[in-house]
């Protein structure tokens, strides 16, 4: 279990040999967001401290060298001002303090919670999309070291999760957020996840861009893990360990990866010469139809957005309470 009070809200998380690497997301003061080391117990160790201005960190890749970076690409829905850049924090492996490397969207603001790394060391941030329907994202050009204006990224595929059918606090819209990413430690499997289910591909050649877009993955359910957002592989590549974006105390969960691909059947089809099925929409103008849909996706988005409200006044009407890391 994890209990230290600087390791609330584990939005990302990398298993190492000796223990674990964790980051945490976006909190009412800058100071309490740090990337955390933790032994093999799960007790925290360390911390490092970013170099301001860290605004939202929401997940932890590692790159082909070995290098550990941050995903600080984190842009609630709700937000008043939307970020104008991302950005990448490299953690050196000296433990000296992050570096910053901005990037911009061509097509506007995106959440994103999740990143992964093609084996030429491209990184590819994957968009959390209320449409259910991610973006994946890849720089234009080189990384740059402390830039302001941010390096164009482009859009590259696509991806779109099923409905799952696992429980969770969000309902069908938990089902179709990503919310985390990993890399198996031969780099031969990537994962995405929702607060419901991974998702699994293997890779070949490094192009992660082509696996996720091209073939089926295999899914493995994530059921009842409240506000569940890291993803990562364990040391040995065999299973898929998950913890929760919560407040107070939470456990790394391990989970044994499925290995029968995804398969969405077409409907099925009616029988020859049979009249259609009356639909309960019948008569009903199609401006309605229509009408009825929306205020229907708009009441599931703000019911999502109500829990994420509560849950981040609560953090700040105790964050005089909890000691400062760093």
């Amino acid at each position: 279990m994890i209990d230290d009070p600087r390791a609330i809200e584990i939005s990302g998380l990398v298993a190492t040999r000796t223990g674990y690497v964790a980051i945490n997301d976006s909190q009412f003061e800058s100071e309490k967001m740090h990337i955390l080391y933790l032994d093999a117990s799960c007790e925290v160790t360390s911390t490092l401290p970013y170099p301001p201005p860290a605004r939202d960190p929401e997940d932890l890749a590692i790159a082909p060298d070995g290098a550990l970076w941050v995903a600080d690409t984190g842009d609630n829905v709700e937000a008043q001002n939307h970020r104008e850049t991302v950005a990448l924090w490299l953690i050196p492996s000296d433990g000296g303090p992050p570096v910053i490397h901005r990037l911009v969207y061509p097509d506007g603001p995106h959440d994103a919670e999740a990143l992964l790394f093609a084996g030429d060391g491209t990184p590819v941030i994957i968009t959390k999309e209320t449409s259910g329907v991610a973006g994946l994202y890849q720089p234009t050009g080189p990384l740059q070291v402390r830039n302001t204006t941010g390096v164009t990224l482009k859009k590259v595929g696509e991806f779109t999760p099923v409905s799952s059918g696992e429980n969770n606090q969000f309902g069908t819209m938990g089902e179709l957020l990503v919310t985390g990413a990993a890399t198996a430690p031969d780099r031969t499997k990537v994962a995405l996840r929702t607060f419901t289910a991974a998702y699994e591909w293997d890779v070949s050649g490094g192009d992660i861009v082509k696996a996720i877009t091209t073939l089926r993955p295999r899914l493995t359910g994530l059921p009842d893990e409240p506000q569940g957002e890291a993803l990562a592989y364990t040391p040995d590549g065999k299973a898929l360990l998950t913890v929760s974006d919560q407040l107070g105390p939470t456990v790394i969960r391990r989970h044994e990866p499925s290995s029968a691909p995804l398969e969405t059947p077409p409907p099925p089809a009616p029988p020859a010469n049979a009249a259609p099925e009356p639909s309960g929409l019948a008569g009903t103008p199609l401006w309605l139809t229509l009408a009825a849909g929306v205020v229907g996706l708009g009441l599931a988005v703000a019911g999502f957005l109500g829990l994420r409200n509560a849950r981040r006044a609560g953090a700040a009407s105790s964050a005089n309470q909890r000691p400062k890391g760093g």
